[in-house]
């Protein structure tokens, strides 16, 4: 069934290909922008002043909020994580509170708002679902208070889903993109020692994830969208190195890391075992389970 959907983070390494994706299922996507508007599904909002025109929140079917300045994007330091953590709840607050303000009649049926697997902190060799408590650290506390600016939204009876997203692969983004020039050059390796637990996602099943959630009005609440086969960064490095016909015989010191990418570096380093409990109990199927599939996929299409 078509759906009339408000979006929200639509420039990013997901938002852009799930614009794509959910306006060739044919929805009707309207995206939610901070500039003047370019084109005639543009609508201008600011979400740092909370300004956001209730109507093209009662025109929708669903909401999608993928907003937030990128993670890896930039050397952390004091300013970088406020902007973090501030473009994560601004945007959520205006959105669940635009929600909570209009009658129930007007009131999209569901908000899916992203999150991220660093809710659980280190969970060293420990496996998690969607039950587990917030962990420690700076990622952990931002998405605390970023799944909690969603409660006005669903005080109002609201389905709410939070995308505990964890690590999607595509070369264009992400995890993948900053590794395949060293890889290529010869000089790639694990991060640190290794042992840390990546929760990695093919770009086709975050977006499947993303579409099947929307359609699935029986789940809300924290969803792992994750792939069901996590690896350790070693695992992973050797998977890519095998892929990329290259050696993989340069492992990247836990203090060059911190050198080079400040603060980000300790979540870089970072250990979460994530299984997506949700998605699999809802019978969601995975076009990429395993990791050699997925990276193949990330490589090529």
């Amino acid at each position: 069934m078509s759906m009339r959907i408000l979006m929200a983070g639509v420039s990013g390494f997901l938002g852009t290909r799930l614009v794509d994706r959910l306006t060739g299922d044919g929805h009707q996507v309207t995206r939610l922008v901070r500039r003047a508007p370019r084109t005639p599904d543009e609508r201008q909002w600011n979400p740092s002043a909370a300004q956001l025109d209730p109507q093209l929140v009662a025109d929708a079917d669903a909401v999608v909020n993928l907003a937030g300045a990128g993670v890896g994007d930039k050397r952390w330091n004091d300013d970088y994580k406020k902007l973090i953590r501030t473009s994560r709840v601004d945007s959520t607050t205006t959105l669940a509170i635009t929600i909570a303000g209009l009658p129930a009649s007007d009131r999209p049926a569901a908000l899916l708002n992203s999150s991220a697997v660093g809710w659980y902190g280190n969970t060293g060799d420990r496996t998690v679902e969607e039950d587990a408590p917030a962990g420690e650290g700076f990622l952990a506390d931002v998405c605390r208070v970023w799944e909690a600016a969603t409660r006005p939204a669903e005080d109002a009876g609201v389905r709410v889903v939070r995308l505990r997203t964890g690590l999607p692969l595509h070369r264009d983004g992400g995890l993948l993109k900053p590794q395949l020039l060293p890889f290529r050059l010869g000089v790639g390796g694990k991060l640190g020692s290794g042992r840390q637990w990546l929760p990695w996602i093919s770009m086709r099943d975050w977006l499947d994830a993303a579409a099947f959630l929307l359609a699935r009005d029986d789940v809300a609440g924290p969803v792992n969208v994750v792939g069901p086969a996590p690896v350790t960064n070693a695992e992973f490095t050797r998977e890519l190195a095998r892929q990329l016909h290259r050696p993989a015989i340069m492992p990247i010191p836990a203090l060059a890391l911190k050198v080079a990418l400040g603060g980000f570096a300790h979540e870089a380093l970072t250990s979460t075992r994530v299984l997506p409990g949700v998605l699999g109990r809802a019978g969601f199927g995975w076009t990429h389970p395993d990791l050699p599939g997925a990276l193949h996929a990330a490589l090529t299409e």
